[in-house]
């Protein structure tokens, strides 16, 4: 089992303006869920509310301190991140880092390899930004080409932070 943080961002190096993802592909989307389908994805509170159903034939783990969150099956509330590593030893499957900001912040010391789509374009008005260093001790090991011109690029952790 590993922890792999995905994620598409932009020239700049964002991910969201105003609470939601800036841009859609459908390309990305598709390749999203053939990483995650089967696994079990972390994301924080507000991610949850963009999404309006639980990612389906996934486990969708929702980090939150405070939310209440109608209980769905394959949804998880917990608190903090030891409450999420201690699932580690009962998973037999991947765990997703899916965003957002916080929640990468939270994981990159436990992050073991990235999935980064590069989205061609330089958005307008975003306020939400992966950590500058988020890829500081990885290193690259393949890429693939989507369409509708994106790239992603798979890095592994090539030295300890």
């Amino acid at each position: 089992m590993s922890i792999i943080g995905i994620v598409a961002v932009d020239r700049q190096g964002a991910i969201g303006r105003r609470g939601s993802i800036p841009w859609h592909y459908s390309a990305d989307l598709k390749f999203f869920k053939q990483q995650t389908v089967g696994h079990a994805c972390v994301m924080g509170y507000r991610t949850w509310l963009t999404l309006k159903k639980p990612l389906p034939n996934r486990l969708n783990i929702v980090m939150s301190r405070s939310a209440e969150i109608e209980g769905q099956e394959s949804v998880i509330v917990l608190r903090d991140k030891l409450s999420v590593l201690s699932l580690k030893p009962y998973l037999a499957c991947d765990l997703f880092i899916i965003g957002g900001e916080q929640v990468y912040r939270t994981f990159l010391g436990e992050i073991e390899r990235w999935i980064v789509t590069e989205i061609p374009l330089a958005v307008t008005d975003t306020d939400t930004f992966m950590p500058k260093d988020y890829l500081q001790g990885f290193r690259p090991y393949s890429s693939q080409e989507l369409e509708e011109n994106l790239k992603v690029t798979f890095y592994e952790r090539g030295e300890k932070r």
